[in-house]
């Protein structure tokens, strides 16, 4: 089945986004009971039956689009230094799960071409794009071109706060669908997704607190597929369910898969 963004036209070939219950996407992985980002994080939510998983896509010094929230690699890595800045040699060699839990010792920062071929091809990828500039200094390509070489298009979502990195998206692998994300401290036109139409997007990723009842209902009319981040409290899932959210962002995807069920048990 494909989804069409009523105010696009555009397609998305995501069989598992129409189903009777949301879409379970395990934040930076199951990133409550692994290190985040990691492939542990990523099998883990796999094992625990999450749809998908989100993550963070960035460039290092060399090139390489590797999987890690933040511009430096200290708070996951304790490696004081920019991504930007960084060879992938050298973030190859640093610990990623340490930190986290001894047990994860000796987990390294992904490349996101890994992610892809060492996740279950069932498992969807939502590829966040993080990029604060105009100018992305080629991780949109970059990502595009891993996600082709991967073979990787009908399992992708690409997801940003960024509008330039997904007009860019748009533009290099229209048939890859987007996500906008926003958050309260966004712009006017962000926050409301106006800016929306214009992207292409065919979801809308706001911040928990902004994804009201109204205003999913809302985004739900636009013909907009909603998935708020970051929700851990079943209840307040539910309560999202009920409004029409389409997907749930959450550290825990065991627990919202215990909550919603699985899509086969659904379809049962």
């Amino acid at each position: 089945m494909r989804f069409v963004n009523a105010s696009t036209g555009d397609a998305a070939p995501h069989p598992l986004w129409r189903r009777e219950r949301p879409v379970v996407w395990a934040h930076r992985g199951a990133s409550r009971a692994a290190p985040e980002n990691t492939l542990a994080a990523f099998r883990l939510a796999a094992a625990m039956r999450a749809d998908g998983v989100e993550l963070d896509a960035q460039r290092c010094a060399t090139g390489e689009v590797i999987v890690l929230h933040d511009e430096s690699l200290g708070r996951t890595t304790g490696y004081a230094a920019l991504v930007a800045e960084t060879p992938f040699s050298k973030v190859r060699t640093l610990d990623a799960g340490a930190r986290f839990s001894e047990q994860f010792r000796g987990e390294r920062v992904p490349l996101l071409a890994e992610v892809l071929s060492e996740t279950p091809a069932t498992l969807l990828v939502n590829v966040e794009l993080k990029c604060d500039r105009a100018d992305d200094r080629g991780l949109t390509a970059a990502a595009v071109g891993v996600v082709r070489e991967q073979r990787a298009e009908a399992r992708v979502l690409f997801s940003s706060f960024n509008p330039m990195c997904l007009w860019r998206a748009r533009a290099l692998a229209p048939d890859v669908p987007r996500a906008l994300l926003f958050e309260r401290d966004s712009s006017f036109a962000l926050r409301h997704a106006l800016s929306a139409p214009a992207l292409g997007a065919v979801a809308l990723h706001p911040e928990e607190l902004l994804a009201t009842p109204a205003a999913v209902r809302s985004w739900r009319r636009r013909g907009y597929l909603v998935a708020p981040w970051t929700v851990d409290d079943p209840a307040r899932a539910e309560a999202l369910r009920a409004a029409g959210a389409t997907g749930i962002i959450t550290n825990v995807p065991d627990v919202m898969v215990a909550r919603f069920g699985t899509a086969s048990e659904r379809q049962a």
